[in-house]
């Protein structure tokens, strides 16, 4: 698949084939992932592939908007590892880049599942308190592991309705010149 229409064609989705993704094509979807930019490349992820059919089912007592997870052929959990992410926490100025590597990983890897034919739909984790504390409790995490966000996979059962036209020229903004 070329690379702009994977963009342009990617979607959620939420009703997979009963139809198992091997190893090897999680693996290389998840390489895909670990080629995402980070800040000063610290590359702080962590990808968790949960196969278990109870957890799937289980997933929507932790988020809610995962009731469909249960007929996934896996779910991937991605996180960020708090002590190798970029961040800063002294008297004026604290603040951590976590969240942001680990969403260019996730959107990453939604779009390499996409080229493999494989459906996703992004699910949060963080920044939702409740959701995080959960899912490390499940999941027997470190503390420095912060699960960010949940993707459920698999074969979509259905071709995905593409939408309108989302290109909204009105949403660029030009500027020519700026003076300090």
């Amino acid at each position: 698949m070329e690379l702009m229409e994977g963009i342009l064609t990617r979607r959620s989705v939420r009703q997979y084939q009963d139809k198992k993704i091997d190893k090897e094509t999680i693996k290389k979807i998840i390489r895909a992932a670990q080629y995402s930019p980070t800040a000063h490349n610290r590359q702080p992820w962590e990808f968790l592939v949960i196969e278990d059919k109870k957890f799937m089912e289980e997933l929507r007592h932790i988020q809610r908007w995962t009731s469909f997870a249960k007929d996934a052929s896996c779910v991937i959990i991605v996180c960020g590892d708090t002590d190798k992410s970029f961040s800063r926490d002294k008297d004026d100025e604290k603040w951590s880049f976590i969240d942001v590597d680990c969403a260019i990983a996730t959107q990453s890897l939604m779009l390499a599942a996409w080229a493999e034919g494989i459906g996703t739909c992004y699910c949060g984790a963080a920044p939702m308190q409740k959701v995080v504390d959960a899912l490390s409790k499940k999941l027997n995490l470190s503390p420095n592991i912060r699960p960010f966000a949940i993707v459920p996979m698999g074969y979509p059962l259905d071709a995905p309705k593409q939408p309108d036209n989302r290109y909204d020229e009105t949403k660029i903004h030009w500027i020519e010149e700026v003076n300090f």
